[in-house]
């Protein structure tokens, strides 16, 4: 119905004319009590009557014909289509990825900012937390606090490795979300899909590590190789996990028999030490002879160049007495003589008797004139002399 008035009365509103027929200001309670038509004396009316009659005049200026007109449908429904589109604007927090679906279908992903989706129920955005860094545990049951606890999980730890042994493995695995449209329409438990991705990624890298690598120093090696792998089989079903870490947490021999493999790694630490020390005294003496023999060698190699040269000096003082002797023979002969002699009675001691003395006994003890009888002597016996006058003189020693 028409707020103004159909009639020619004044002062009507929405509610109808006042009981009485009186043309007065009426009011949805009707006039106040004891008041009358036009004037009367009662009270004035509240300030919320004068903003409604306000407000219809607006209204009856900005529609003539009421709200039951077109205009005021066409108004109410503009107003209302802005209200309903101006809903679909949303936005993307910086640790969110926005996945816009229409009528439930999967259609785009949106990412951090201030974006626009159209207004519910064509579209509706899923907001997924993609920097919140997850994580699985494989072969163990933590403690609440984080700590790795004593619950073991045999099912999913024991391994075989390449050398057909066992090995008890645990370790961690840590993943974002990459792609949020993926996570939540390709996969439908992710938790459950990259536990079991794990450990098949786990068991296929320690099958091909022997035993004793995969306890010591191949453990960097395997956290890695797990992570591409799983990444790729990840990757293969499109289920937009990122893996960040793969870190093991534990990698032993099965409890019943960690003794005996203790025993084995002791007697290999033995071995290993031998062969250490055998390595350093290798190392120490085999240098210690490679200088021993390069020393003789030096020695043998001088040796070889002392004796070619004084070969080389003799022949060539050979040469040149024989040059010489070629010239004088009768000088160098004599002279070859005084030089041998002088070489064989170099530092001894000789007894010189003069042939020309009288009457010296030829076997005279003349050794026992030297002044050391200790020191070796050579006696040289003299030959008789001719039987002269005189007296005999006395035997001449001297020492060269």
């Amino acid at each position: 119905m028409p707020w103004n008035n159909q009639g020619g009365g004044g002062g009507g509103g929405p509610w109808g004319p006042p009981p009485g027929g009186n043309n007065g200001p009426n009011n949805p309670w009707g006039r106040p009590p004891g008041g009358g038509g036009g004037g009367g004396g009662g009270p004035t009316p509240p300030d919320l009557e004068d903003l409604l009659r306000r407000s219809q005049d607006r209204l009856r200026r900005a529609m003539p014909g009421g709200f039951g007109s077109g205009r005021g449908v066409a108004l109410v429904v503009g107003v209302l289509a802005l209200i309903w589109l101006a809903s679909g604007i949303y936005r993307v927090e910086a640790d969110e990825q926005g996945v816009v679906m229409r009528f439930g279908e999967w259609t785009r992903t949106e990412q951090p900012g201030l974006r626009y989706r159209l207004p519910s129920p064509i579209e509706t955005v899923l907001l997924p937390k993609v920097t919140r860094v997850n994580r699985i545990e494989v072969g163990y049951r933590s403690a609440g606090d984080g700590r790795r606890g004593d619950r073991d999980v045999p099912d999913e730890s024991l391994m075989l490795t390449g050398d057909e042994n066992i090995v008890d493995i645990d370790f961690t695995v840590f993943w974002v979300i990459k792609d949020a449209g993926n996570f939540l329409f390709k996969i439908r438990d992710p938790e459950s899909t990259v536990k079991k991705a794990a450990e098949s990624a786990m068991r296929e890298v320690i099958g091909r590590t022997d035993l004793q690598p995969a306890l010591t120093e191949a453990r960097q090696q395997i956290e890695t190789s797990t992570t591409q792998l799983l990444q790729a089989m990840l990757d293969e079903y499109q289920s937009g996990i990122q893996i960040t870490q793969v870190q093991l947490q534990k990698a032993d021999p099965p409890a019943p028999v960690i003794d005996a493999f203790n025993d084995v790694q002791r007697a290999r630490a033995d071995r290993e030490r031998a062969r250490n020390e055998a390595e350093t005294y290798r190392n120490d003496i085999i240098p210690r002879a490679r200088g021993e023999v390069e020393r003789l060698v030096q020695e043998a190699s001088a040796y070889r160049e002392q004796v070619v040269s004084l070969a080389q000096g003799d022949a060539d003082r050979f040469r040149k007495v024989y040059e010489a002797y070629a010239l004088s023979k009768d000088v160098v002969a004599k002279r070859m003589y005084l030089e041998t002699m002088e070489e064989i009675l170099r530092g001894r001691n000789k007894i010189i008797v003069d042939s020309a003395a009288q009457g010296v006994v030829p076997y005279l003890p003349l050794n026992q004139l030297t002044p050391n009888p200790a020191a070796p002597t050579q006696s040289v016996p003299a030959r008789p002399a001719a039987p002269q006058a005189g007296t005999p003189a006395a035997p001449q020693q001297t020492n060269r």
